[in-house]
């Protein structure tokens, strides 16, 4: 089979009564611990069918997760405000791409896993900065890519962090960071697309209504990222 679903909840009436689970398969190949919170646990064979049965899964878990985490797709979103070429707009989102998919894949593997505690804050930050950035006078060497690039690495730790509360399948390990990371482009794409187009329409049209909505939208993105500093410094530790 393509996956196995175990839940087990032995004694409702114990809330702190944990079950453990082997998985068995020629050798015993992963192992989990079900509890009352937790209560259940998808096993990916090491099949074809199992890669597949991963990529159903992750793919759409990671439209999901871009799509309701405005952060990340706000902190892009106020890169591609200036405007510019399609090609430069386009390598914007390839680095961001590129730096997030690096440090998803080193979290998610356990070799580099900052605290949720520092980096959500640190997102936040970025956003911040992003729209200050806009709003620098004499703006002149076009730095976006690399500013992507560079925050791109914090956001990907952002990603990973819910990547890991999926329980990730040992024997697929690398299917579901495939299949995730695919699954946030996907999204990604959705909404950068139509602001992109959005953008570029407005520029050809009118050069002072594009330079308006650009002053509009990073004073937003500021005010956006303050209060997700705000609220994951403060509020978070109430």
């Amino acid at each position: 089979p393509a996956t196995l679903a175990v839940k087990a909840v032995l004694f409702p009436y114990d809330p702190n009564h944990q079950t453990y689970l082997n998985i068995d398969e020629r050798g015993i190949v992963t192992q989990s611990i079900l509890t009352a919170a937790n209560p259940s646990f998808d096993y990916f064979s090491g099949s074809a069918h199992g890669a597949f049965a991963v990529m159903r899964k992750f793919v759409p878990a990671g439209i999901h997760h871009i799509l309701i985490g405005p952060d990340h797709l706000l902190f892009l979103i106020g890169l591609l405000l200036p405007g510019g070429r399609i090609r430069r707009l386009a390598l914007i989102v390839s680095m961001f791409t590129l730096a997030h998919s690096i440090t998803l894949t080193l979290a998610a593997v356990n070799i580099l896993t900052p605290s949720a505690l520092l980096i959500e804050p640190a997102i936040a930050l970025s956003i911040v900065f992003v729209g200050l950035d806009n709003l620098r006078p004499g703006r002149h060497r076009d730095v976006r890519p690399w500013i992507a690039f560079a925050f791109g690495l914090l956001h990907g730790f952002g990603f990973a962090n819910v990547l890991r509360e999926m329980a990730l399948p040992a024997r697929a390990l690398g299917w579901s960071l495939f299949s995730f990371n695919a699954g946030v482009e996907i999204g990604q794409l959705m909404v950068v697309s139509v602001v992109t187009l959005a953008l570029v329409t407005l520029q050809r049209r009118s050069e002072v209504a594009r330079q308006r909505v650009a002053f509009a939208g990073s004073i937003f993105v500021i005010a956006a990222g303050g209060f997700w500093f705000v609220q994951r410094v403060f509020v978070a530790r109430l």
